[in-house]
């Protein structure tokens, strides 16, 4: 189904390329046009300039270089003996002599070079440019050479080493999220071809996502129908089938513009972000020509399973002042049963949507005259409360303290925080007796306002204030989603303000907390230590310090080797733990966090005193930790919807026993039975109504009631209810007070 696509989040780049708004399609594209001619004549000018790169890497001089594996292991020749050298050993060589099924399985390398041979220039190679894509895919780590990762690198299983390497991994499709962004970024490539051919339609850019990947073309006032999606999956298939190599080759800007000379798009791309007398890359697969950094897989054979997904408008550059473009997005395999599985797990996430749900069983509304800001109902609200108390209770156990801070906020804390110069468009601004103020978009400059409201010892710390305070930011009106991306929510937030040898034991708390609350969600999870990216603020030892304690904690909690790094991937105020959940259906989600803080307490001149006497040591600044469980409410709520189906377990169940008479006689009894259990505080109805007995207990299944509580002459005598659960299964009868012992003891065990 075509749909206008206008979130921020999804459009094609966050950062502009271009100075100014403007139109650059115009008539580059007229009609769809099966094989264009200058798909032919890109192909001429590709052969011209790939006869001098070969010139220049005949001047390259082979030295024998040696590789080590992960376990230690030194390898220096292959299975004939023929010793690995540089610019003409690649990684595959290197698995082949492994076996030839780690060669066929992997994905791409990661590669660490321990050094670069002598010949080996990275500006010459076109690896000191900018990433032409990296706005784009700024949400996904490609493992490029962030600042502390040296010169670890992904790297074409087919592309020649240049220098020893002191550790290669081969990274495989189902084992490692950047082998997958690889992948994807690759069917993105085969997708663009089917597009050129189908439509001779002009690329502009097509990265890969989290889960799966877009291109977007420009089809001047053409755009994608329902029908063209069945011919592009035909047409990438006979691409897969080709087993097309994906060959990377190095160009200057100039040869760049001569490539994409019919392309103004690729032609705006180089203008603005690649500087005159550099060099930069592309990817050819079959007759496709793309501006790309890489790494690619070896050939198209290695998708094995394609599909598309759906389609929508967007605009270049994600402004709709610029050109109208038609963006086709995709998933893909390396095999089809995965697709299969893929495919299945869509259906059923439609049937667990948490706004179909949610609207089917009476739990939230919105309305237009506050969009983006959720009506909770009665029985939504129930369940909206009850997170909130699991989490305030176990604050009550862990040492936090909770407070309470304004929600509006005059714009010089903002300004004080940093947030007004990069946060502000997100904030909802007003004016107050000729001064700004703002709806807080979140709370941590205000707990720096309460940290700095006495003085502190360092007998103080840590200290942990938490705030579940209303949250407001200004999301685009098309961004809006359901609960997953709103505009009026609450966090479980929480910020520690500790000593810089406190981290590791507060940080191993926090996921001690966080595994906690997951393992009672029944939700599994992995962590990823993100470390000092380049636009990083403060000292590198001080960065070095923080990571160092982070890596400790992390052991600590889930033992060495069960975690991995994503260097390069720290937000610029301090490194994070990045906690990513899978659900029922293995799908991720990133609500947790842990992220150091070090510039918040810079900018609030934060300080506490010490134990020392020694003149300019009495005072030290502290070390501020980000922590959330949840994260927003309204979207751990979605998650959990669609996580349990709407089938919620008794503990948070909004419906948790219906009682069933058997006949009006009986009413009173369950009357009593009702307020019985209600008064131990648990969420009890009486269906009076003139329905049939099985359609009351019908009725009583499809609401989701955890129990079903059958009436009659015999259960009134007894004092006691005949029990079925929600999955219509008999439990028999029991007497009322040892059934509220099970509803309790289920309550208290969360189940």
């Amino acid at each position: 189904m075509a749909e206008k696509d206008q979130g921020r989040r999804a459009n094609a780049s966050s950062g502009p390329l271009m100075d100014k708004k403007q139109s650059i399609g115009g008539d580059s594209f007229v009609a769809r046009t099966k094989n264009p001619e200058w798909l032919k004549a890109r192909e001429e000018v590709y052969a011209k300039i790939k006869a001098r790169r070969e010139e220049e890497l005949s001047q390259k001089k082979p030295v024998d270089i040696t590789i080590t594996m992960p376990d230690g292991n030194v390898l220096d020749k292959d299975k004939s003996g023929a010793p690995f050298q540089a610019w003409k050993t690649t990684p595959n060589d290197v698995a082949v002599t492994i076996s030839q099924g780690l060669a066929d399985a992997a994905t791409v390398a990661r590669v660490t070079y321990a050094s670069y041979v002598e010949d080996y220039n990275p500006s010459e190679d076109g690896m000191e440019g900018e990433d032409t894509l990296m706005d784009a895919m700024e949400d996904l780590s490609l493992g490029e050479d962030g600042a502390d990762s040296g010169k670890t690198l992904l790297w074409d299983m087919m592309r020649p080493l240049v220098g020893p390497v002191s550790k290669m991994e081969f990274l495989k499709f189902n084992d490692d999220r950047e082998a997958k962004t690889v992948f994807w970024h690759s069917s993105a490539h085969m997708l663009g071809e089917a597009l050129e051919h189908l439509y001779g339609c002009k690329l502009t850019i097509g990265p890969p996502l989290a889960g799966g990947f877009y291109y977007d073309s420009y089809m001047g006032k053409d755009a994608f129908r329902e029908d063209d999606c069945k011919g592009v999956e035909q047409e990438v298939t006979k691409i897969a089938k080709a087993k097309q190599k994906f060959e990377r080759m190095v160009v200057t800007k100039e040869e760049a513009l001569e490539l994409f000379a019919d392309n103004p798009f690729k032609q705006e791309i180089l203008t603005t972000k690649v500087a005159d007398g550099t060099r930069t890359t592309v990817y050819k697969c079959g007759d496709l020509i793309d501006l790309c950094r890489g790494p690619h897989v070896s050939h198209t054979g290695k998708i094995k399973a394609f599909a598309t997904t759906r389609h929508s408008a967007t605009n270049w550059l994600g402004d709709t002042d610029n050109d109208s473009l038609q963006r086709m997005y995709g998933i893909s395999f390396p095999d089809k049963k995965q697709l299969k599985v893929w495919k299945e797990n869509v259906e059923k996430a439609k049937e667990r949507d948490h706004r179909r749900v949610a609207a089917k069983q009476d739990l939230i509304m919105f309305h237009d005259l506050s969009p983006g800001s959720a009506f909770w109902l009665p029985h939504g609200a129930r369940i909206y409360k009850k997170l909130i108390e699991f989490i305030r209770a176990e604050y009550w156990q862990r040492g936090y303290d909770e407070v309470i801070t304004p929600n509006v906020f005059n714009l010089d804390l903002w300004h004080k925080s940093g947030h007004a110069m990069h946060y502000k468009d997100d904030m909802f601004c007003f004016d107050v007796e000729g001064q700004e103020f703002a709806m807080k978009p979140m709370n941590c400059p205000g707990h720096c306002l309460l940290f700095d409201s006495k003085v502190r010892s360092y007998r103080d710390l840590p200290l942990r204030l938490a705030d579940f305070g209303v949250l407001h930011r200004n999301e685009l009106s098309g961004a809006l989603t359901g609960l997953t991306r709103v505009r009026r929510f609450q966090q479980d937030d929480a910020h520690i303000y500790c000593r810089e040898d406190q981290i590791r034991d507060e940080v191993v708390g926090a996921l001690n907390f966080m595994k906690y609350v997951y393992d009672i969600f029944g939700m599994t999870y992995k962590l990823e230590l993100s470390t000092r990216p380049k636009k990083a603020l403060g000292e590198v030892e001080l960065w070095n310090r923080a990571e160092a304690a982070l890596a400790d904690a992390m052991d600590t909690f889930i033992g060495k080797g069960n975690w991995r790094k994503n260097p390069g991937d720290g937000a610029f105020y301090g490194p994070k733990i990045d906690i990513k959940v899978m659900d029922a259906m293995d799908r991720v989600h990133q609500c947790a966090t842990v992220q150091l803080d070090f510039q918040l307490p810079i900018r609030f001149d934060l300080k506490y005193t010490t134990d020392s006497k020694e003149e300019g040591k009495q005072f030290a600044k502290p070390v501020m930790i980000h922590r959330a469980m949840l994260g927003s409410v309204e979207r751990m709520f979605a998650v959990l919807c669609e996580h349990w189906g709407g089938k919620w377990p008794l503990w948070i169940s909004p419906r948790q026993v219906m009682i069933v008479p058997v006949h009006n006689r009986f009413n009173d009894y369950c009357e009593t039975v009702r307020q019985k259990l209600h008064a131990a505080g648990f969420f009890v109805d009486v269906d009076t109504s003139k329905n049939t007995f099985q359609k009351k207990v019908r009725n009583a299944q499809i609401a989701q009631y955890n129990f079903q509580l059958v009436v009659g002459e015999t259960e009134e005598s007894n004092g006691s209810v005949n029990i079925r659960n929600r999955e219509n299964q008999v439990e028999g009868e029991m007497k009322v007070d040892d059934f509220l012992k099970k509803l309790e003891s289920m309550r208290d065990s969360f189940e």
